[in-house]
C-alpha cells in the first residue's frame, strides 16, 4: 500500500462524513433588491467612498448631491457691495458624492430602519411642512 492509496482511502472516508444536505428552497433575503440597483446587469463599475475610499460598486454606493457656495457666508455680502452688476449670481459647487453603506450609516447620511421600515420605498418628504411655511410667509408679510 503506497502513500497515495492511504491519501484517496482517506479522501472517500472524508467525503462519506461530510453532510450533504440540499441548500434550502428560498434563502430568506432582507431587503428586495438585495442592496443594489443592479436589475439585470451582471457587473457594475467600482467607485470610491468619499469618507473611507474603499471601493463600493456603484449602484450599491449611497450617493447625495452636494451644492455648496464657493464664496462663505461672511464673504457674500462685501461681493454684492463691490459688485457693479445689480444682482450677480455666486456660483455654486456641485459635486456627487458617493458613500459606502457603513460610512453613510456612521455619517448619519441614512439611517437603520426596522423591517416594517424597509419596506417604506417612498422618498422620504423634503423641507418643512406645509403650514410652518405658510406661517413664515404671513410673519413676512
Amino acid at each position: 500500500e503506497t502513500t497515495f492509496d492511504r491519501a484517496a482511502a482517506f479522501c472517500v472516508a472524508q467525503a462519506d462524513t461530510q453532510d450533504t444536505h440540499p441548500p434550502p428552497a428560498n434563502m430568506t433575503s432582507k431587503r428586495r433588491n438585495n442592496g443594489r440597483s443592479k436589475h439585470g446587469r451582471g457587473h457594475v463599475k467600482f467607485v470610491r467612498c468619499d469618507h473611507c475610499n474603499c471601493s463600493p460598486p456603484k449602484d450599491k454606493a449611497i450617493k447625495r448631491f452636494l451644492v455648496r457656495n464657493l464664496v462663505e457666508a461672511a464673504a457674500v455680502r462685501d461681493i454684492n457691495d463691490a459688485s457693479v452688476l445689480e444682482e450677480y449670481a455666486i456660483p455654486k459647487m456641485y459635486r456627487k458624492m458617493y458613500y459606502c453603506v457603513s460610512c453613510a450609516i456612521h455619517a448619519r447620511i441614512v439611517r437603520v430602519r426596522s423591517r416594517l421600515g424597509r419596506k417604506i420605498r417612498d422618498p422620504p418628504r423634503r423641507g418643512r411642512p406645509a403650514n410652518q411655511q405658510q406661517q413664515r410667509t404671513q410673519q413676512k408679510a
